[in-house]
């Protein structure tokens, strides 16, 4: 096998498939499309073990894969995939159909627009705690047909989600929302408010943020003066920041944050090279990841 085992352990973690997907959720809204169907898969490949452990797992040689395939080992009753910004959790190992030989094995988040087109298609509408078999015919990542196995351990929020919040604070940015759920900022004319301000837009029904949480989140931040993007998660990933700046608040909110250099935090994503506003999107409670400071 000429291609690298990192290359296929990276491209496997997007090797999620559906996992009895409903006409209820909707994916970029739109009905979720056809999945890839299982092609016998299961005939042939034996996998035992608890879901979150690396299974054990056995194939026939030589597993042959004519087309990709995904077969629901498990199906999980939680979150849904729906949106390609969505971050998934998952836990994948991979196998060579030709020898049977582990290829190797990773956990890490993702996203379908992270992944390959390939991939991503097996992806969408996955449930969190399903257990996938995916089939990858050969030449898709590999020279031979590929195995993964995938456990998806969290799938989380597209976007804020939760009853809209009235303000009556004036002199404060505006918030307006695409329909993916992407916010657009508006800086009023208006003087800059000296000290932070923490502003509930939506309120979610997760549950509530302690200060030692870590939390997945997308977030945008605009300069107050230039009107100008600092950053924006929603066109590369969801990052993983402490709770301490957001205590209180409930899984599913989104939540506007007018931070003067001053109060600068690293915790929110501000850099304090000037009066910044901060919209921030609570998607889930992250217990596999380190604060990364909003990077």
């Amino acid at each position: 096998m000429r291609k690298t085992a990192a290359a296929l352990i990276t491209l496997g973690l997007a090797a999620l498939a559906l996992a009895g997907c409903s006409a209820g959720p909707s994916f970029a809204g739109k009905a979720c499309p056809t999945q890839p169907t299982s092609s016998g898969l299961k005939s042939s490949v034996t996998v035992e073990g608890d879901f979150g452990s690396e299974p054990k797992v056995k194939l026939d040689t030589p597993t042959k894969v004519p087309k990709l395939s995904v077969d629901d080992l498990i199906v999980g009753k939680g979150t849904q995939i729906t949106a390609a910004s969505q971050p998934f959790a998952a836990n994948v190992v991979v196998y060579n159909g030709a020898t049977g030989q582990r290829i190797g094995a990773s956990s890490d988040v993702a996203t379908l627009m992270s992944q390959s087109k390939e991939f991503a298609s097996a992806v969408q509408c996955a449930t969190e705690g399903s257990r996938l078999l995916v089939g990858f015919p050969a030449g898709t990542f590999a020279d031979a047909a590929t195995v993964g196995i995938v456990d998806v351990q969290k799938v989380f929020l597209p976007h804020a989600e939760g009853s809209l919040v009235y303000n009556d604070a004036l002199g404060l940015p505006t918030v307006v929302r695409a329909p993916d759920g992407r916010p657009g900022i508006i800086i009023p004319d208006a003087k800059k408010p000296a000290k932070q301000v923490t502003q509930t837009l939506i309120r979610g029904d997760g549950p509530k943020v302690t200060k030692n949480d870590v939390l997945r989140v997308q977030l945008t931040s605009v300069d107050w003066d230039t009107r100008k993007v600092l950053k924006s998660t929603w066109d590369t990933q969801a990052v993983a920041i402490s709770g301490a700046e957001l205590a209180g608040q409930t899984v599913g909110s989104q939540v506007l944050l007018v931070i003067p250099p001053a109060d600068a935090s690293q915790g929110t994503g501000s850099d304090g090279a000037g009066t910044q506003a901060i919209v921030v999107d609570i998607l889930g409670v992250d217990t596999s990841a380190s604060a990364s400071s909003g990077q």
